[in-house]
């Protein structure tokens, strides 16, 4: 009987051991960019703080530089569960929804300053339309104000004239078609060797991506144009986060707020030091000249009255709540 009682305590003292990780619950976050660029760098620092605030209970693995799904394959991913959360450039998805995209409307936010105004105005449109399909926003980060990366000088909308211009969104195959540029479509896991290859020879994007891609190995000139701050956000599936506990929630939750402030301030901090990395390795960076502004602005305006046709009323609404 004695026996027997030392064995029956033993099992259930080891069922009791085997509790936290019978219930510890792991997710996949899929992402598109180098795990060293600041957005991983702030995914994983999430994922690590959910971890260790839940006492291990959820435990999320970040899958970067496109290793799971491609950039354009996340949300729908995401959304059907393939993946419990991930990471996605909001502009990506502009053809499905407008407002997806108003953080790409060239010169409609051009600081750090006005994107999170924007942002701001765009969160409660986001939230609603991403609950309408089955999942939510937890946070968004900025990337750099967006320049012109080229393998010739360009002092006007013209010397980009039949280049082969990288598109990874629609806003930049529009800018491509408005200015007479080829437009390609490259992912930025591919970049590097498109690039090598000739298939590109000019893109928008912001200091962060030419130093992650080396972009100063292949193309000569950045424009300083600060055209936009296009949005990464981390959405998640509604079903996964409803599986979770209370205190797991809170948890996410609170380190997301967190992963929000963190990543504002560590866009600010790459931009400076991305483009002392493009100096650094012969890149000449410089500001647009007056012709290319004024030409660039038109784009902008062009821009702007398209998408406003195509967002109706809810654009219209979410500029008008921009330019209070």
């Amino acid at each position: 009987m004695k026996a027997s009682h030392v064995l029956v305590s033993a099992a259930l003292g080891a069922l009791v051991a085997a509790g936290p990780a019978l219930a510890q619950t792991k997710w996949d976050l899929p992402a598109a960019y180098p795990a060293t660029n600041f957005h991983s760098v702030n995914l994983q620092a999430f994922a690590d703080e959910v971890k260790a605030a839940s006492g291990g209970k959820l435990e999320i693995t970040v899958h970067a530089n496109a290793s799971l799904f491609k950039a354009p394959e996340i949300k729908r991913a995401v959304q059907g569960g393939q993946a419990q959360i991930g990471e996605i450039l909001l502009v990506n998805f502009g053809n499905e929804w407008p407002i997806f995209s108003a953080d790409g409307l060239p010169f409609l936010a051009d600081s750090y300053d006005s994107a999170m105004k924007l942002y701001a105005a765009q969160k409660p449109m986001l939230q609603k339309k991403l609950g309408e399909q089955g999942m939510m926003l937890l946070y968004a980060v900025p990337w750099p104000p967006q320049g012109i990366y080229s393998k010739r000088a360009v002092n006007a909308a013209a010397d980009l004239k039949g280049l082969k211009w990288r598109a990874y969104s629609p806003a930049t195959a529009r800018i491509a078609e408005l200015v007479g540029a080829q437009p390609v479509t490259v992912q930025a896991a591919e970049l590097s060797q498109a690039m090598a290859t000739g298939v590109v020879e000019s893109y928008m994007s912001s200091g962060s991506t030419g130093a992650d891609t080396k972009t100063y190995e292949h193309l000569k000139f950045w424009y300083d144009t600060q055209a936009w701050l296009p949005k990464n956000a981390v959405i998640v599936n509604k079903r996964a986060f409803d599986a979770l506990d209370k205190a797991t929630q809170d948890a996410v939750m609170k380190a997301a707020a967190t992963a929000e402030s963190r990543g504002l301030e560590a866009s600010k901090k790459v931009n400076t030091e991305s483009l002392d990395k493009l100096r650094a390795g012969g890149m000449q960076i410089l500001p647009p000249s007056p012709q290319l502004k004024a030409d660039l602005q038109k784009v902008g305006e062009t821009m702007l009255k398209e998408w406003l046709d195509k967002a109706g009323p809810e654009g219209q609404a979410l500029v008008d709540a921009f330019r209070k």
